[in-house]
């Protein structure tokens, strides 16, 4: 049997990152609720990622 959690950078940006975030309109909430309380990041980014 292998972990139950194997982690990858590009499908962790893929599914949490900001333009999938953007491409969903309750996912756009989820980001400019996050600006509005002052997020140092808004979403996973590649930066974040590395």
């Amino acid at each position: 049997m292998s972990q139950t959690y194997n982690p990858h950078k590009k499908k962790r940006r893929r599914t949490h990152g900001f333009l999938k975030r953007m491409s969903s309109s309750m996912g756009a909430r989820v980001i400019t609720k996050r600006r509005r309380k002052g997020r140092k990041s808004l979403a996973v980014t590649a930066v974040h990622a590395r």
